[in-house]
């Protein structure tokens, strides 16, 4: 007969389910989380057990480290030898806990992220204050469970005679839950304590009197106060943490930054290495060196300026940009109760003070039982003492000690206990001498045990105890706060110049969308002509500006690119740019109308928007900056079918001219058209009948005379003096600037504002193009249709217009 099969036939999720929830349940207990009252994990707690109980304390010779790690896996925690020597190591790393646990000779590591010494090569041994953790062990204070092959018992927590979870805080991941608590100053928290014992009611405000906040062992400042108060009333919040930097001067007129502390657990190589990177990489601008100098003595990194460089926009530029200045997230979460629990400043102080109520009322039971033992003894070693010849007598008239016990007790009434201490006790005992330091010793015990019963009947007796432990703590161990709380967080301001080396350049916009940036030695070297472009394309604007403007890029959509110059990719002036829609996502039928260079967002500029069907809007420059720009914005919202056909920048003294198709044409000033928001719509531009639109709108300085130039279907130009018309207002119907014919009349498909030298181009049906020069065209009234400049006979009807781009240096004052 087979034998039958020993499987259980369950659903995978079941299983899996089941044994996650116990490896969550390990982890989240015995692994990875510090507990409220000792502030310690279970691998911290069973190396420093171990190594009281090995004896290996503070004062008492170092021991070697793989002796201690082999102690603790043999007996307490069968885990790999690395966790442990890691658990320890950290332990007393004086750059990661505030008050070290263990001293430690030979290589623990750097603050540079270097390993430690191999264990077999260093010595380590409990610190004085780890002591104050295990204080009072072997009184019973603490609860006891056997280890894990059941041959030796660890405690399951340690008395802990400080607050050691919020002096050397914890850090941890487990299953579902993470803790990130910092460290504090151990004479703060400790005040702390005993204010919070005796204003059981405190608020988080009275209590951050005495603990303003963490206290790194790395010092630094720390910015936002708010932050900590949330952290202690919830468990969670958020602050700055930066490092200690001071700007020295140096010979020459030159300056640097020295930085003598860090934010806490950063590590100094990589932020060093990263700061070198951002010097040869250019990302910012004004750095000559950067030279780790920390030796024996401290921490000092310098970062060497060149001349003229704006130290304070570097410094900021290296708080946002490095680690000099990172933000710390406070995660307060303790295992208590046995149960993984978000802590507020008061929960923790409540469950510590909790904690001490247990341990001293434990230890004050053990010492009177202790005493009460003690003092029965002495009793019967006095009275023995007063009638020592009988008790003698007794004795020598017994066989054997057994013997002399019980005719002890028969005789005079003795205990088992006070029977065995008088048989054992020594013939030098019995001078006069022994006999008064027993009464002594007798009344002493009295009073002992007196002071431990009130102890255990009066709770104010229990908390001075409590107290008294802490004060003692607090004047063996206080050291001076480290860190610096500063109550606002500050805002980073960084000049643009710090980080984009400043080059003038020049940047090209075609109509099809393809922007770049050139070199002037590259644009120098080569023709204008010589630009690579589709066939179709046309070049839109040609600018000379410099690496740390901005170009706001407009579509005919309403939307708007911002573009820092310094972003752009350095391409040569004889190789195609880079397209738009591989910098944001833009439509199909999205095309660029405008490209605008801006060297400052003042609030002294407007952009005036002008769309096909009739609508107008002004918004001041400052609105269109922002700081995040990974997609196109909104710069206008536009209804229905409506599109953007040109876009002006101005300084609130110009003049706008609009021309619509069927050849009215409307000149009023800028101050006719309200500032909106940038949301908005728009105003009404120009009265409009239907099947009519704008085909462009133009702006001039006011009291200027510029030459007014329109081309129609039909290939006819005309150029017009601006003082052919008179100024109007907003949303008229305008001026009409063609003889309306009854036949194949004019319609306009070109308009432009125009100087003596600039060129317009014409796309003709055809697909043919045509360049005109309207300083060829005599001025004409505005009755006229103007002269014929194109044989739309042979290529075709006029279908658009473009003002052929010069060679302009953006922000030169006009002549």
């Amino acid at each position: 007969m087979a034998e039958e099969a020993k499987y259980l036939d369950l659903p995978l999720e079941e299983v899996i389910g089941d044994r996650f929830g116990r490896y969550s349940k390990y982890i989240i207990q015995d692994r990875a989380l510090p507990d409220v009252r000792d502030g310690l994990k279970p691998v911290q707690r069973r190396i420093l057990y171990a190594m009281h109980t090995e004896r290996n304390t503070f004062d008492k010779p170092f021991r070697k480290s793989a002796k201690t790690v082999g102690t603790v896996i043999g007996n307490y925690h069968p885990h790999g030898d690395s966790s442990v020597y890691e658990a320890l190591v950290r332990m007393s790393q004086t750059w990661k806990v505030r008050q070290p646990l263990v001293e430690m000779h030979g290589n623990n590591g750097s603050v540079d992220g270097d390993p430690p010494a191999a264990m077999r090569y260093t010595e380590a041994r409990l610190s004085g204050i780890a002591s104050e953790l295990l204080q009072d062990i072997d009184k019973e204070t603490v609860d006891f469970i056997s280890n894990f092959d059941d041959t030796d018992y660890e405690p399951v927590v340690l008395p802990a005679k400080f607050p050691s979870l919020l002096v050397n805080g914890s850090t941890g991941i487990s299953s579902g839950y993470a803790t990130d608590i910092p460290p504090h100053n151990l004479k703060e928290v400790i005040d702390t304590v005993i204010y919070k014992i005796e204003h059981p009611d405190a608020t988080v405000d009275q209590l951050m009197k005495k603990l303003p906040g963490p206290d790194f062992p790395t010092g630094g400042i720390i910015q936002g106060a708010d932050g900590i108060k949330q952290a202690y009333e919830t468990g969670r919040g958020k602050v700055m943490v930066r490092g200690l930097a001071n700007v020295e001067p140096l010979r020459g007129g030159k300056e640097q930054i020295v930085i003598t502390e860090l934010p806490y657990d950063v590590n100094k190589a990589s932020m060093v290495k990263k700061m070198d990177e951002l010097r040869l990489e250019r990302k910012v601008e004004g750095i000559s060196e950067v030279r780790d100098e920390t030796d024996r003595t401290g921490l000092r990194v310098v970062i060497e300026l060149k001349k003229e460089a704006d130290s304070q926009s570097v410094l900021h530029f290296l708080y946002k940009n490095t680690d000099l200045q990172v933000s710390y997230h406070f995660n307060m979460v303790a295992i208590a109760n046995k149960t993984p629990t978000m802590m507020s400043l008061s929960g923790m102080l409540e469950s510590y003070i909790a904690h001490q109520r247990e341990v001293v009322k434990r230890q004050s039971e053990f010492d009177l039982s202790k005493a009460k033992k003690r003092a029965h003894i002495l009793e019967g070693l006095i009275y023995a003492v007063s009638i020592l010849d009988d008790v003698i007598a007794t004795i020598r008239a017994s066989k054997d000690k057994q013997d002399a016990k019980k005719q002890l007790i028969a005789a005079y009434d003795f205990t088992e206990e006070q029977a065995e201490a008088i048989v054992m006790l020594q013939l030098y005992r019995l001078t006069n001498t022994d006999i008064t330091e027993l009464e002594k010793e007798a009344e002493q015990l009295r009073e002992r045990i007196n002071y431990l019963n009130e102890i255990l009947a009066d709770e104010n007796k229990l908390l001075t105890v409590i107290k008294d432990d802490l004060k003692r703590v607090r004047k063996t161990y206080k050291s001076e706060r480290r860190t610096q709380i500063e109550q606002e967080v500050e805002d980073l301001k960084i000049n643009l110049e710090v980080m984009v080396p400043s080059e003038d350049i020049v940047v090209s916009v075609t109509k099809a969308g393809y922007i770049k940036r050139t070199s002037l030695r590259s644009f120098g070297a080569s023709q204008v002509e010589d630009m690579q472009m589709k066939e179709e394309d046309e070049l839109l604007h040609l600018h000379e500006i410099n690496t740390t403007d901005t170009l706001l890029v407009f579509t005919n959509k309403g939307r708007y690119i911002y573009i820092p110059v310094h972003e752009l990719p350095d391409i040569k002036w004889k190789d195609m740019g880079q397209h738009i829609a591989s910098m944001v996502s833009i439509s199909k039928n999205e095309e660029i109308v405008k490209a605008i260079p801006v060297r400052t967002f003042s609030k002294d500029f407007y952009l005036i928007s002008i769309t096909k069907n009739g609508m107008i809007k002004k918004t001041l420059l400052e609105d269109f900056k922002v700081q995040r720009y990974s997609r196109a914005l909104t710069a206008m919202k536009l209804k229905d079918d409506d599109e953007i056909v040109n876009v002006h920048i101005t300084d609130g003294h110009h003049e706008i001219f609009l021309a619509s198709n069927t050849g009215y044409g409307l000149w009023y000033h800028e101050h006719d058209v309200k500032t909106i928001g940038i949301k908005g719509a728009g105003v009404k531009s120009i009265q409009l009948k239907e099947g009519e639109h704008v085909v462009n709108g133009e702006v001039f300085p006011e009291l200027s005379h510029p030459s007014l130039f329109i081309i129609t279907q039909r290939g006819a130009g005309k150029r017009m003096k601006i003082d052919d018309f008179e100024q109007g207002s907003r949303a008229k119907r305008g001026l009409s600037m063609l003889k309306e014919l009854k036949r194949n009349p004019h319609r306009i498909v070109g308009f432009h504002v125009v100087d003596e030298d600039e060129k317009v181009s014409l796309t003709l049906k055809s697909g043919k193009k045509q360049e005109l020069l309207p300083l060829d065209f005599k001025y004409n009234n505005r009755y006229s249709n103007g002269s014929f400049a194109v044989d739309t006979d042979q290529n075709g009807e006029v279908l658009k217009t473009q003002k052929i781009a010069t060679y302009q240096r953006a922000f030169e004052e006009p002549k």
